[in-house]
């Protein structure tokens, strides 16, 4: 069964004023054990830039057992779920030490880099051997987020040089600290990350301006979806544990 697994200590600048690990920082290091694990099976960075195709994500969902804090050393186990025609799963566990203290899944889309026009996974997996696991790591499998309709505006950003990345958009990874900016300190004080999962709609890229709306929903948890101007491009839904 293969799994790739990597261990990684987190900088200072990873958490928040609690000295809580930031949901960017986590998805920054998922994203890395992704590639890397991308890497070792054939279909990385490297292999399909001169091809001009390569992998966007589509979404995210994280859930977390307890808070971790900058000073524990993450331990991230991934694996590939077999593909379906146009969507290539990733599963994920997050460790500290033996203790299983977080799960995620997210969904990728295959892409023609000239247009970003979404390719069918058989165009690099017909033909290659690559160890899938059955196991997955969480039951979740509700990816649609509510709109924030009705919504205040708490939060605007300009995209710049450091939200980009080689695929001249911002990086996933960034949209994770501009859409928790929609909350204040005071908002987040006595508070933590419990479950979020981000859906991207469209690429923002340089020069755009987006807002960001939240909306509190029945259950508890909050969305928050970023708009340049009435357009719609990421969503957020997070829900927080207190401390």
């Amino acid at each position: 069964m293969y799994l790739h697994s990597r261990d990684y200590a987190f900088r200072y600048s990873d958490a928040d004023f609690r000295d809580i690990v930031r949901p960017a920082s986590f998805l920054a290091v998922m994203q890395e054990s992704a590639c890397l694990s991308a890497d070792e099976l054939g279909f990385g960075y490297k292999k399909l830039q001169p091809k001009n195709i390569g992998f966007i994500l589509s979404n995210w969902y994280v859930e977390l057992f307890r808070p971790v804090n900058y000073d524990d050393v993450l331990t991230v186990h991934t694996w590939p779920i077999k593909p379906k025609h146009l969507i290539v799963f990733r599963d994920f566990e997050l460790f500290v030490g033996k203790e299983r203290v977080g799960v995620g899944t997210s969904r990728w889309c295959l892409v023609d880099l000239a247009n970003f026009a979404m390719l069918p996974s058989s165009v690099i997996f017909d033909g290659v051997k690559t160890e899938y696991n059955d196991f997955r790591s969480t039951t979740f499998n509700s990816w649609r987020i509510p709109r924030a309709e009705g919504g205040e505006c708490t939060y605007s950003k300009i995209i710049s040089y450091s939200d980009y990345d080689h695929y001249n958009h911002a990086n996933n990874t960034k949209y994770a600290d501009l859409l928790m900016d929609a909350f204040s300190v005071d908002d987040l004080r006595g508070k933590w990350v419990k479950q979020f999962r981000i859906s991207y709609i469209k690429q923002c890229k340089c020069g755009e301006k987006v807002c960001f709306y939240r909306l509190k929903l029945d259950d508890g948890s909050w969305v928050v979806e970023g708009r340049a101007g009435d357009e719609l491009r990421v969503q957020f839904n997070v829900l927080f544990g207190e401390l």
